[in-house]
């Protein structure tokens, strides 16, 4: 997905409003995961921003979103934020990311279920492992899972007891 930063889009210093990314980014992610699963989908948590670089007004910024793993019902889902070099070169710098949480649902908004992710690079096979451990620590702070249970983060912290 591509956008222009435009003066409406700014805050006071002439740079990307971070709300107008974080709906760019949602919109991008939700795109990502329906295309994945050709079902209806809901954010169903925004997991992890980071605003690594401003983005000035003007700017050509490209959002690149992709699933990193899915579960039962739920997708993880990668939003890479590049910007242009404006210069005119074309060059891409990454300026930041997200990770999202995304449910399929059915008409009646219950949840179903999706088709498995297959990570092909490495980058995708790191995003792929890392997002279990993600999960585990995500349903131990919602007091979804006992910290015993985490296997993944177990063999993380502790890799003699694996």
């Amino acid at each position: 997905m591509t956008e222009i930063v435009l003066p409406n889009d700014t805050n006071n210093l002439g740079n990307l409003f971070g709300g107008q990314l974080l709906s760019w980014m949602d919109r991008c992610a939700a795109i990502a995961a329906h295309r994945h699963c050709h079902r209806i989908v809901v954010t169903a948590s925004v997991n992890n921003v980071t605003f690594n670089l401003p983005i000035p007004q003007g700017s050509i910024v490209t959002l690149e979103a992709k699933p990193s793993r899915a579960f039962s019902s739920s997708m993880e889902i990668f939003v890479d934020v590049l910007i242009e070099d404006q210069s005119g070169q074309g060059k891409k710098q990454k300026a930041n990311e997200a990770i999202y949480t995304f449910v399929a649902v059915d008409q009646l908004g219950n949840p179903i279920q999706v088709p498995p992710v297959e990570p092909e690079t490495e980058l995708e096979q790191r995003r792929y492992d890392g997002a279990l451990r993600r999960r585990q620590l995500a349903l131990i702070l919602a007091g979804k899972m006992q910290p015993s249970e985490a296997t993944e983060l177990r063999a993380l912290f502790f890799p003699d007891e694996a």
